[in-house]
């Protein structure tokens, strides 16, 4: 099996993406609720390194995007300039 590169800007990794099989209910949940389920689909996902690229780049405020929840997200950017 190869190795491909893929880019944030690629939405391609969408449709490869665990969370594409399983429904985004447990990646928006209501507020105040786990995101515990989400994170564990994402931990076993190959696509999550760009889901968290693209969360980043696109400054996505809501749900979870590449294992990491909305104040995790906001957190990271606070970090990385």
């Amino acid at each position: 099996m190869h190795s491909e590169t893929i880019t944030p800007a690629d939405t391609a990794w969408q449709d490869r993406a665990l969370c594409a099989q399983t429904g985004a209910d447990f990646f928006f949940p209501e507020p105040g609720s786990s995101v515990r389920e989400a994170k564990r689909i994402c931990g076993m996902c190959e696509m999550r390194p760009a889901c968290l690229e693209y969360a980043l780049a696109n400054d996505e405020r809501f749900g979870v995007w590449g294992g990491l929840s909305e104040k995790e997200r906001l957190a990271l950017r606070k970090v990385t300039p």
